[in-house]
């Protein structure tokens, strides 16, 4: 969105890209790239506007819902951001579980959104329990100081007693509307949540064989999941 001739000159490109992996230099200074951003993490990624180190007291009683169900906690969470603009969920403690374990040996991948004509790439980078989204363009011209413009905190406070994980988010209202967060949040499920291998093993490629690394066998996932189709402007329903 911010150098829209750069996107047009890389969705001319995407017929090659199909038929060979990234370029191997290219995506290897990527990859370095978002290392740093990771390491500098702490402070960096706190810019643009969003609350460092957010804690779930923050946001509601903890010691007060501890007396309730997980069904109870469930609806007051929907409940209370329903009329907030913004994206939200609550995460069953075992599908957290094995989302949280691929994220500590693969912390990084990239995501599409689609757009009205093609698609927008995020890279997405976990920070302890915080997902920031980046898109990938602003990666690439900024490096390690690309400002996140959307931030998924997930709360595992209550899992162990509950059996659920609380997630809610921030975003940049100039890059992203609510409807792209939600996108970039289902994907995020499809991807390390996923009880197929061959979807999971994409994140394992992108972290770990980078070179063989397709940016077009994202895009064949989210369509093959009805993500791509569901979430497109102008074709999706109204889910939130």
């Amino acid at each position: 969105r911010s150098s829209p001739d750069v996107f047009e000159s890389r969705m001319e490109k995407r017929s090659e890209v199909k038929k060979q992996p990234v370029g191997h230099s290219k995506q290897g200074e990527f990859i370095r790239c978002m290392e740093e951003k990771a390491e500098g993490s702490g402070s960096k990624m706190s810019k643009g506007g969003f609350t460092k180190d957010k804690t779930l007291d923050s946001i509601l009683n903890v010691e007060m819902v501890k007396e309730k169900s997980a069904e109870e906690i469930t609806q007051i969470w929907n409940q209370y951001f329903s009329a907030k603009d913004t994206v939200y969920a609550v995460i069953p403690a075992d599908k957290f579980d094995l989302m949280w374990k691929r994220a500590q040996n693969c912390p990084s991948f990239l995501y599409a959104l689609p757009r009205k004509e093609g698609y927008e790439f995020f890279v997405g980078q976990w920070s302890g329990t915080e997902l920031h989204f980046t898109s990938l363009i602003n990666v690439q011209t900024q490096g390690e100081t690309a400002p996140s413009q959307l931030v998924l905190y997930h709360y595992p406070d209550l899992q162990k007693e509950k059996g659920i994980v609380l997630m809610t988010a921030e975003m940049d209202s100039k890059f992203l509307v609510v409807r792209d967060a939600q996108c970039l949040a289902s994907q995020v499920q499809l991807f390390y949540a996923t009880d197929r291998s061959e979807t999971y093993a994409l994140v394992e490629t992108f972290n770990h064989r980078s070179g063989e690394f397709k940016y077009m066998s994202v895009i064949a996932e989210l369509e093959q999941s009805g993500l791509g189709k569901e979430l497109r402007p102008g074709q999706a329903s109204d889910k939130a």
